[in-house]
């Protein structure tokens, strides 16, 4: 079990200090913010009166207006990103401080990403961002975490925006000991045979290499998830009826979808669709322990559900 840190500790201790010398850019960031929504409201309608002076079409008026307003908003929270995002890595890296782990708000993604590509874990998408990485060690155990959110291009008559097909969180998490094969573990029903007549297929190629559709050894979890292997000895080993539940245990976690895990080389790669987590940056001073301590339980509550994936049962 993890050691959470205690967040009255923290904020008792350097990270409160560091907070309150914060106070000046948050009350410059609130201003700059209220200033540009201003203007955006005064350019809103000023637009609607020129559309209704030259052309008296008030429908117009009022749409055009809507966007050049709502626009105005945009920008203003936009500018407050600097600042928060600036305080969110205050915060959390004291929490992985606390944890003798590192965080970053700034990610690049590794050969992790890319092997959740290659094994078809991650949907099509146009493009992709990344933040929030913790790492380091949770016990004897190598540990690492980042969100990614993946965003697919949509076309609807003349206008094109941005769908969200991944929202979530990348977790991986080593081994005492490297896997003989590999394994894949998914919700059940994304790879139908003969337009889903004859259920899962068999065997399917990911990564360059074939892999066979494996029973569960619990028939209760046939139809939740499927298991994808080119080690049917080893796959049985290491997705035990007490490792299903603790997948489904992290769903019921962050109320998550579609969770996977893949089992290559000497790592465990988990992806779970958890939404926005460690958002611990604001502009508002009293909110900064509420925030601190919902992050410190979000972080742990993954990673000890992580950890416990990584385990034998008893």
């Amino acid at each position: 079990m993890i050691v959470r840190p205690d967040p009255d500790a923290l904020m008792a201790g350097e990270l409160g200090q560091w907070l309150s010398g914060k106070q000046g850019d948050r009350v410059a960031a609130k201003a700059r913010a209220a200033k540009i929504q201003k203007w955006g409201i005064i350019a809103a309608c000023a637009v609607a009166a020129l559309i209704v002076l030259f052309s008296g079409d008030i429908g117009a008026a009022a749409q055009f207006g809507f966007f050049v307003g709502a626009g105005g908003f945009g920008i203003a929270e936009w500018s407050k990103r600097g600042v928060t995002r600036t305080i969110k890595g205050g915060i959390n890296g004291a929490i992985a401080r606390a944890l003798d782990m590192t965080f970053t708000v700034e990610v690049t993604p590794g050969a992790e990403y890319t092997l959740a590509r290659e094994f078809d874990m991650l949907p099509s998408f146009d493009r992709e961002s990344f933040e929030d990485l913790w790492c380091g060690k949770l016990g004897s155990q190598q540990f690492q975490l980042y969100q990614a959110k993946l965003e697919e291009k949509r076309s609807s008559g003349k206008s094109t925006h941005y769908v969200t097909v991944f929202n979530g969180s990348l977790i991986t998490i080593d081994f005492a000991r490297r896997f003989q094969g590999v394994t894949l573990i998914e919700r059940a029903g994304r790879r139908r045979s003969f337009f889903g007549l004859l259920g899962d297929k068999d065997e399917i190629t990911l990564g360059g290499m074939a892999l066979s559709r494996i029973d569960l050894v619990d028939p209760r979890f046939q139809d939740l998830f499927a298991v994808w292997s080119n080690d049917p000895v080893e796959s049985r080993y290491l997705v035990h009826p007490e490792y299903v539940e603790r997948l489904l245990a992290i769903e019921t976690a962050f109320s998550g979808e579609k969770i996977r895990a893949l089992f290559h080389g000497g790592q465990m790669l988990i992806l779970v669709e958890t939404g926005d987590l460690f958002e611990s940056g604001g502009l508002e001073a009293d909110k900064d322990r509420m925030l601190l301590e919902q992050t410190i339980d979000q972080f742990g509550t993954l990673a000890e559900l992580a950890v416990q994936l990584n385990e034998r049962p008893r």
